[in-house]
């Protein structure tokens, strides 16, 4: 495959592209800045020039910049690419849904979503499943990811299942999370819990800690402050750069673990990016068109 990866020298984006050159994939890194970028593809340009340029030959797009418009989609899925994004956030995951475009889109394809949804298809019974998410507090994170997690601060979202009001970072519950142990983490508005729930028809409810306990009080504790949605940076928080996700139900657990959580996503990405191959047009999900059997070796990914 020929894929466009949209910030190719970030975080996510470079070990995306990494990871699909290892696999014999020809990568184009776009990106503003000329000097990392193969393409100059500046997405807040009127008209979209230099992206509908590099789109040419393209067989896929990567959305690692950061950027959440939908018309980025229509844009590539127009020239008959298909689109690939890892986002976490709820509400652009549902723009996306609402489109009909002529190539596939396939989104919750990185940890959490992606992995996480994975793990969650596997379980059985009707019960609700809890989700838990546990983020290595010693990487430093790219600036993507570091937006998105300042962007839950001091913000609510509806409970997919009952449509109840939750501030994210409230409601704790323990969970035991591998390479980790007993710890208490707290409701987040990750993607996968909406779509789950619709899909698999029955709650799902996702959780977020870091790997550090005091580390996660403290996230916790800055989400419950007055003003919490203006923060725009927080201090370094100590901890390591291993990650662990549970999907957990009935007494029936499956779980993930690893180190590094951008090389992780980006592996994850990577992998589900050369699926869209086989795929029809229309907007999918990881788990309605794979399972955590059909998951090849991942380098520094353990399941169980």
């Amino acid at each position: 495959m020929r894929v466009l990866v949209l910030g190719g020298y970030g975080a996510v984006g470079a070990s995306t592209v990494e990871a699909l050159r290892a696999a014999g994939h020809g990568c184009v890194v776009a990106g503003r800045d000329p000097l990392r970028a193969d393409r100059v593809v500046d997405l807040a340009e009127p008209g979209l020039g230099g992206y509908l340029a590099a789109l040419r030959g393209v067989d896929a797009v990567v959305n690692a910049s950061g950027v959440e418009e939908p018309s980025l989609v229509s844009v590539a899925t127009g020239q008959g690419a298909a689109f690939v994004d890892p986002t976490a956030t709820s509400g652009y995951v549902a723009r996306i849904e609402q489109l009909e475009p002529p190539a596939p889109v396939l989104l919750s394809v990185g940890l959490a979503p992606g992995l996480t949804n994975l793990l969650a298809a596997e379980l059985p019974g009707a019960g609700p499943i809890d989700l838990g998410v546990v983020l290595g507090s010693g990487e430093r994170h790219g600036a993507a990811a570091t937006a998105w997690s300042l962007g839950l601060l001091g913000r609510s979202f509806p409970d997919p299942a009952t449509g109840e009001s939750i501030r994210n970072l409230t409601r704790g519950l323990v969970l035991d999370l591998p390479g980790v142990g007993r710890r208490r983490l707290f409701r987040a508005d990750f993607s996968d819990q909406h779509t789950l729930t619709r899909d698999l028809g029955r709650p799902v409810r996702t959780h977020l800690g870091l790997d550090s306990a005091p580390a996660t009080w403290a996230l916790s504790l800055f989400g419950r402050l007055p003003g919490a949605g203006a923060l725009r940076r927080v201090p370094h928080l100590p901890g390591s750069e291993e990650w662990a996700l549970v999907a957990a139900s009935a007494g029936r657990r499956r779980w993930a673990r690893g180190r590094g959580q951008s090389r992780g996503t980006a592996a994850v990405t990577a992998w589900a990016t050369t699926l869209t191959e086989n795929l029809s047009a229309g907007v999918h999900h990881l788990h309605g068109v794979s399972a955590l059997t059909d998951l090849p070796p991942l380098d520094g990914i353990e399941l169980g």
